[in-house]
């Protein structure tokens, strides 16, 4: 497969739609392609190299997550030498639209897949349910999706008051049932944390043989932006492609949490609600001692003074 030349440091930032879309697509032109699927998706394919890396992404999340408002598979090809195809949508549409069969269809049937020596689809979120559902289109694929919803059929979740919008979105057609579509993947892993309920029960219907599920307890709803923040989920995807992503390696990344503020803060609301003092007391000392955290310090402070009346 040929080198990749391209100018991956020029900015999309503060572009309209159709103008980022313009320059993507002039980006990707010697080495890939760009094409529209439907009126609300886009399929962006850079060519490098053999690990082929397969993302869902919204156009909104790209402008807010990428400093330069670049699709996330781009560092990958600038870091790793990967390819990447990018399946883009306008808004959280979970990629049910049959412009997307179509064209999966078409990347089946052309043998696409075949061309590559490890293919990784990664998503988060509605995004994380589309990576899960499309993977069946490459047998022995891997998969990394982050807090990914396993369907919306109402029948199935109707537990899952989040997304009323979607009710009537129809998830029992092709590519539908999420969990189902993983049977064809080499491996699969599922990043959720268990106290965020409904992502635990939808990571609860992905259990079956070949999928991990890796808890990141107290890291809230919004767990992608959070390991990106961390500097984590380039190391995530490497290892998972690599077929290296395993609970020990993952717990060993999971602990530069000890260093995130959003996570730390987060249980210690946790560990007050639970009446846990001790364990806060605790908390508090070890975070004080390492780095600026007012909050952290006149909570510890409030605990001590108690102590000493």
């Amino acid at each position: 497969m040929p080198d990749a030349a391209f100018d991956f440091e020029y900015s999309l930032r503060n572009l309209s739609k159709r103008e980022w879309l313009a320059e993507v697509a002039n980006i990707v032109d010697e080495h890939g392609y760009l094409t529209p699927l439907g009126k609300r998706h886009t399929a962006a394919f850079v060519e490098d190299g053999p690990t082929l890396l397969v993302s869902f992404e919204t156009h909104q999340g790209i402008q807010t997550l990428s400093p330069e408002a670049q699709p996330l598979g781009w560092d990958m090809v600038k870091s790793h030498g990967w390819s990447h195809l990018a399946i883009i949508s306008d808004g959280d549409t979970w990629f049910r639209d049959k412009a997307i069969y179509a064209f999966f269809d078409r990347l089946v049937d052309d043998g696409f897949f075949d061309e590559f020596e490890t293919v990784l689809f990664y998503g988060a979120g509605p995004c994380g349910y589309a990576a899960a559902a499309y993977s069946v289109a490459a047998p022995g694929a891997r998969v990394l999706v982050v807090q990914p919803q396993a369907t919306l059929d109402p029948r199935v979740t109707a537990w899952d008051k989040r997304f009323f919008e979607m009710r009537r979105t129809n998830f029992t057609d092709r590519y539908g049932y999420a969990p189902d579509m993983l049977d064809a993947a080499e491996q699969a892993h599922v990043i959720y944390d268990p106290y965020q309920t409904e992502d635990a029960m939808h990571a609860a219907l992905f259990t079956r043989p070949g999928v991990t599920k890796l808890r990141l307890t107290h890291m809230g709803g919004a767990i992608q932006t959070d390991l990106l923040t961390m500097e984590l989920l380039h190391p995530l995807m490497a290892a998972a492609a690599a077929g290296n992503l395993t609970p020990e390696y993952f717990a060993n990344l999971a602990r530069a949490r000890r260093d995130h503020m959003p996570y730390l803060r987060r249980l210690l609301a946790r560990l007050d609600q639970l009446e846990r003092r001790s364990l806060v007391i605790a908390l508090c000392r070890n975070v004080v001692s390492r780095k600026r955290a007012p909050r952290f310090a006149k909570r510890l402070q409030q605990l001590t003074s108690e102590s000493t009346d």
